[in-house]
């Protein structure tokens, strides 16, 4: 049944769904940025400083040690950031959920009113009716 609310609840429920796919979006963002932390740990693990040799052996595992420390930092201010990402994803998802769901019980509420009405006019109708047959039986037993 179409209400005046019809055309804002499906605008309502396609912004809930992209807000749901942005959700869904941002938690894989975070759970890629936690898979590159863990492999960059795992990686600086596997690097070994020499015991021996030149000095500049020494100096290239130094280097190699500070940059998987870089590269640790910055997935860690990328985990940082995808959380803020997913939070914000998460305000607007709710938000927009909130709005689907008023303008959903707007229009059952009217889709109520509606049917009350209808019922109303067919009680009327069939009291109508019932006094039309209720009148014919009187004159032809009269």
């Amino acid at each position: 049944m179409k209400t005046r609310f019809s055309s804002l609840v499906s605008v309502k429920k396609n912004s809930m769904q992209k807000s749901e796919l942005v959700v869904q979006n941002a938690n894989n963002n975070l759970n890629n940025a936690r898979n590159a932390l863990e492999n960059a740990y795992i990686e600086l693990q596997h690097i070994q400083s020499p015991i021996a040799g030149k000095i500049t052996e020494l100096f290239a595992s130094r280097v190699l040690l500070n940059t998987q420390r870089n590269i640790i930092k910055e997935n860690e201010e990328w985990i940082i950031f995808a959380e803020k990402e997913l939070g914000f994803a998460k305000a607007k998802l709710k938000a927009d959920m909130i709005e689907y769901e008023k303008f959903k019980y707007l229009e059952l509420k009217e889709i109520n009113a509606i049917l009350k009405k209808i019922k109303i006019k067919e009680a009327k109708d069939l009291d109508e009716i019932a006094l039309i047959t209720h009148a014919k039986n009187n004159n032809r037993v009269a």
